[in-house]
């Protein structure tokens, strides 16, 4: 079953298309927690919850109660429809993790749809799951975020690096990027030789890091440290346009 935690028209934060209109939609649940990252979330029990900034959209258990179930595609068009959208305007999937439900029916319908309408699609993906190109070859049109996580996350490295997944994304696709979260304590520790190591299979693939942090004063204290590392590495500094404007990571 599909499960959908939220729906926004705003513009995007981070990355590639940094500042580009987009309608979002986060689907709920993730393979991996990334305690590491050390969010806090108060789930509506009371419950305080640790991990990456969107832990509402992975703790089914702490926040299932605000998670909607889809049953039909046209339940998607019809929030689509619910939006004064330009033309085409890019669709964002994110997370959780949205590849979890790369066979899902409803999830496998609804890309379709997008892709038929002209809507530039970017999942926003941790790049441990690939779709199944071949069976769904209109997969191949999506851009892809790589966000690739770190020993930062706090998850063991076998299930957070999966290069037969990055083979499979990289080689069937154009225009995705790697997406990187780092901190500066990390920075002057291990961080920069486990990027290395990643991106040393895929050179044309365009590096871009940003900021931990799931507000405005964290994204603060570590952005100075990422542009400098951006600086002597050529890779591409992403800020976190949403959390800097907002100070929040939920439905803007």
């Amino acid at each position: 079953m599909l499960q959908l935690v939220e729906h926004f028209y705003s513009i995007q934060g981070e990355g590639k298309y940094m500042g580009v209109p987009s309608l979002f939609f986060r689907f709920g649940g993730c393979n991996l927690t990334c305690t590491g990252f050390g969010c806090h979330e108060r789930a509506p029990s009371g419950t305080e919850v640790i991990g990456c900034d969107t832990a509402y959209a992975v703790d089914r258990k702490a926040f299932g109660e605000l998670w909607q179930e889809i049953e039909e595609l046209q339940t998607l068009i019809w929030i689509m429809n619910g939006y004064r959208l330009p033309p085409h305007v890019d669709v964002v999937l994110t997370g959780g993790e949205p590849l979890i439900y790369a066979n899902e029916p409803i999830f496998v319908e609804f890309i379709e749809h997008l892709i038929a309408q002209g809507h530039r699609i970017t999942f926003e993906t941790n790049a441990t799951i690939a779709p199944d190109f071949a069976k769904y070859p209109f997969y191949k049109e999506a851009v892809y975020a790589l966000s690739v996580k770190l020993s930062n996350s706090g998850e063991p490295y076998d299930k957070r690096v999966r290069f037969e997944v990055l083979d499979a994304i990289i080689t069937n696709t154009n225009g995705s990027f790697f997406k990187f979260t780092v901190d500066e304590p990390s920075l002057m520790s291990h961080i920069e030789a486990e990027i290395d190591e990643i991106i040393a299979h895929y050179p044309l693939t365009p590096v871009y890091c940003m900021p931990l942090g799931g507000d405005k004063s964290h994204i603060e204290a570590n952005c100075e440290a990422v542009i400098e590392f951006c600086k002597r590495r050529g890779f591409i500094y992403s800020d976190r346009l949403h959390i800097r404007i907002w100070d929040q990571n939920h439905g803007v």
